[in-house]
């Protein structure tokens, strides 16, 4: 059965798809020979798409955009939507692990990275899932002299499953430019994945992520992303700005 069309929420004018099992409904669209391009929203993600008119379009064009960020789901809660967040990595780890078919794996195909991250990061997905089809892997400071090879190798490979982690816009960017040479893929952007998977970083503990509390941890790690952070406090602000006048015009209306 082709799985039907998920229902879509606005945050700040960005679409976000509504499911109960997004692994499910993508697991449908490819056994469908329908190919998916996830964008993982966050704030810092939306706040960007204001100002950069490319960016805004990748995500409208996506076929799934997935609330990623604990700002977009205290945002839809505004709204009285109970969404459960769906990290990239998560959503990522799951689609791995469901890539294991019998007789007939799913081919897969990890780009980003500093040069030996990819490439660590599949050895060790490799070794905690045997039989796992990881066909190739490329960082992402490849020259342009290289690009036609990198074509080549995604025709040949046509990997089910490509996973881009070169970071906001760039992975997006990247998705948009290769992802017509494997229509029938997922392809999903991971950003900083596969340095956690390389052992290189590590995620927040638990008890952070319960509590929306993962981005003080990558502050904690990161310290010169504080620029970067900015956008969680414009958005939080633009979101409750937003939320008021709405009731409040709901209310006059309503008078």
């Amino acid at each position: 059965m082709m799985p039907g069309k998920p229902k879509q929420f606005p945050v700040l004018g960005i679409p976000v798809h509504i499911l109960e099992n997004y692994p499910a409904w993508l697991i449908a669209r490819l056994n469908q020979g329908q190919g998916t391009r996830i964008i993982t929203l966050n704030a810092e993600m939306t706040m960007a798409a204001e100002v950069n008119p490319q960016l805004a379009k990748v995500i409208q064009q996506a076929e799934l955009v997935i609330p990623d960020g604990a700002g977009v789901v205290l945002y839809l809660k505004l709204y009285g939507l109970r969404v459960r967040r769906c990290p990239g990595i998560e959503l990522a780890e799951t689609l791995l692990q469901e890539s294991i078919r019998p007789n007939q794996p799913w081919p897969v195909f990890f780009y980003g990275g500093a040069p030996g991250v990819a490439q660590a990061a599949a050895q060790m997905w490799q070794q905690r899932i045997p039989g796992l089809a990881i066909e190739g892997t490329q960082h992402g400071y490849h020259p342009a002299e290289e690009e036609a090879a990198l074509h080549h190798t995604l025709k040949e490979i046509l990997p089910r499953l490509s996973l881009g982690g070169r970071g906001v816009p760039r992975q997006e960017d990247w998705i948009t430019q290769h992802h017509h040479l494997c229509p029938q893929a997922i392809w999903i952007g991971v950003g900083g994945s596969f340095d956690i998977w390389a052992g290189r970083k590590s995620r927040a503990p638990g008890w952070l992520k319960d509590n929306h509390l993962e981005w003080v941890y990558r502050l904690y790690k990161e310290p010169w992303r504080w620029r970067r952070m900015l956008a969680l406090p414009k958005f939080a602000g633009r979101a409750l700005a937003e939320n008021l006048a709405k009731k409040f015009i709901t209310r006059h209306q309503a008078s």
